[in-house]
């Protein structure tokens, strides 16, 4: 069957009682309360170097001069940068409602060669300093007006931590002690052993997460700390976090410990949580803890900045974790769910295959089916490029439309890599390894070339509805017809109840779409697509345009 790419999404009704917790209002012409959900949620993930220069006197630092590999050193990317986006309405345009940030803390000084050329620590993944952001990033009081700005906007903030390893050694930056690490046995992957207890490549020291050992602090961070003048301040506060838990003074601790750091101080309102699977799952289970432990602490101290009653969320990447897999993650020799051990969702690996070897409702079932049964109260991130997915599903970006048709309407959590939406390129001549997946955000191109405003409207328009519309994400599906192919997604939260119906497949020009039971006789709806109204009559609306894609919202 010919595919077209027309949708019909409807939501209608929107009804919620506040119950005493408050509501963030989307920027959408109804002038219900639509609430946020996790599980619904349309997240942009981004290289916090590579998406906007906002502040170029912090270009460069630590005498970072030697020439790397291409893409691979600072490329002047900063929190600064992604703020003044979130200012200007980009995302909100674009339907964000939670932006994931690579790690911002502070990188090895130096750089390293792992065979692809010489690479700096740019993707944040390298860690020297957990308590310190890196300078290229920017400073605290930019990551605290971060939060602060898209807060006000309903929009969410995930940072990226990093538990399982150091940043790698160099002369300047010195291994950390063998009781906090370990540089051995490179992991095989061939069973539970050895992929926690080993490490990830060469030279990038293993934390031993599962040590029940004490240590003291690294010689070099107390130098560095006092150097710093905060050696005290940072002292007290490990003394009080170790006071309060009761936890041993072990490697995995410490590191909580500044992490969760950044919950109480900014209210950050999720963590990404890096390489999962390479530490015992007890970690995160603590992890978890801590955070929620924080963000109550955050919200207890800053009442007025609440944005609702939402718990802390954390997602893991559990490298090949599949939506197949249900709730478990097979090692070979051991099977492990990490939903039971401190996450609410999970990067899903599998979705790009199963946007390629389905069509729409092979796709949209399936997902509806697994996260309203065993994955029922989680959710799963479902992507389809990444900064180190090497098989993208649109490598040379020559389906930008059915590439947001698939992710913005299945059900689960959408990951929006950054340039997604713009079709930046993820084929850089010159490039070794994940490089050319990390190039830098094409503004040039979203402000003249017009193939690219036009692939960008398009994904404007989907993520707006979606994030309008929490049914699209979270809501369960239902097939109403096979051709034209419409089917519906229905959402309840409490006294809140999101309809939708959406049509694929519909040539452009006069189309009939039947809304099965959703939307009785007389109803009256907009399609936001091309802002044109039309009226349910006989269970069924016509819409005669010439787009192929329908957006229904009730008036």
């Amino acid at each position: 069957m010919k595919k077209y790419t027309f949708l019909f999404l409807s939501l209608v009704y929107l009804t919620m009682s506040c119950s005493g917790s408050k509501s963030v209002t989307m920027n959408n012409e109804n002038t219900s309360k639509i609430p946020f959900v996790w599980e619904g949620a349309n997240v942009y993930f981004l290289l916090t170097d590579r998406f906007y220069n906002g502040d170029t006197s912090n270009d460069v630092n630590f005498n970072r001069t030697k020439t790397p590999g291409k893409l691979r050193g600072f490329e002047g990317g900063d929190i600064i940068g992604i703020t003044k986006k979130i200012e200007s309405g980009y995302f909100e345009k674009l339907g964000i409602n939670a932006i994931w940030l690579t790690p911002i803390v502070e990188q090895i000084h130096d750089g390293v060669d792992e065979g692809t050329g010489l690479s700096y620590g740019f993707h944040g993944y390298w860690a020297k300093d957990w308590t310190a952001l890196d300078p290229n990033f920017g400073t605290k009081e930019d990551l605290a007006n971060l939060v602060k700005k898209a807060h006000e906007k309903g929009i969410r903030i995930i940072l990226d931590g990093v538990i399982n390893h150091t940043g790698p050694v160099t002369p300047e930056d010195p291994v950390w002690p063998s009781d906090w690490v370990r540089t051995g046995v490179v992991c095989d992957y061939k069973s539970f052993e050895n992929t926690t207890m080993c490490t990830l490549v060469e030279n990038l020291p293993d934390v031993r997460t599962e040590s029940v050992q004490e240590v003291a602090l690294p010689p070099f961070l107390i130098e560095k700390w006092k150097k710093e003048g905060r050696y005290e301040k940072e002292i007290a506060s490990l003394d009080e976090f170790f006071k309060r838990t009761n936890y041993p003074r072990t490697p995995k601790y410490y590191i909580i410990k500044w992490l969760t750091d950044y919950i109480t101080e900014f209210g950050i309102d999720g963590y990404r949580a890096d390489t999962v699977k390479h530490t015992e799952e007890g970690v995160w289970a603590d992890f978890k803890k801590e955070c929620e432990y924080a963000f109550e602490t955050w919200k207890k101290h800053h009442p007025m900045q609440v944005l609702d009653q939402n718990p802390f969320y954390t997602i893991a990447e559990v490298y090949g974790y599949g939506i197949s897999g249900g709730q478990d993650y097979d090692f070979g020799d051991r099977k492990v769910n990490y939903f039971q051990n401190g996450f609410n969702s999970m990067i899903n690996f599998e979705f790009k295959w199963n946007a390629g070897q389905n069509d729409y409702e092979g796709l949209f079932s399936k997902y509806s089916n697994a996260l309203n049964n065993d994955l029922k109260g989680y959710s799963v991130l479902n992507y389809m490029s990444s900064h180190d997915d090497g098989q993208p599903f649109d490598a040379n970006r020559t389906k930008s439309i059915e590439t947001a048709n698939k992710l913005l309407l299945s059900p689960g959590m959408s990951q929006v890599y950054y340039g997604d939406e713009s079709a930046r390129s993820l084929v850089i001549e010159g490039t070794q390894g994940d490089a050319t997946l990390r190039s830098n955000m094409n503004w040039e191109d979203i402000q003249n070339n017009p193939e690219t405003q036009k692939t960008l409207l398009h994904w404007q328009k989907l993520g707006q509805f979606r994030r309008n519309h929490p049914a699209v994400g979270a809501g369960v599906h239902k097939l109403i017809n096979p051709y034209p192919y419409t089917f519906s997604r229905t959402f309840t939260q409490g006294s809140f109840t999101d309809k939708v119906v959406m049509g694929l497949d519909l040539p452009k020009g006069r189309k009939e779409l039947p809304v099965g039971d959703i939307f009785p006789n007389g109803t009256k709806l907009k399609d936001s697509y091309s802002n044109h109204e039309v009226e349910v009559i006989d269970g069924k609306v016509i819409i005669d345009n010439d787009f192929d894609i329908v957006l229904l919202e009730k008036i």
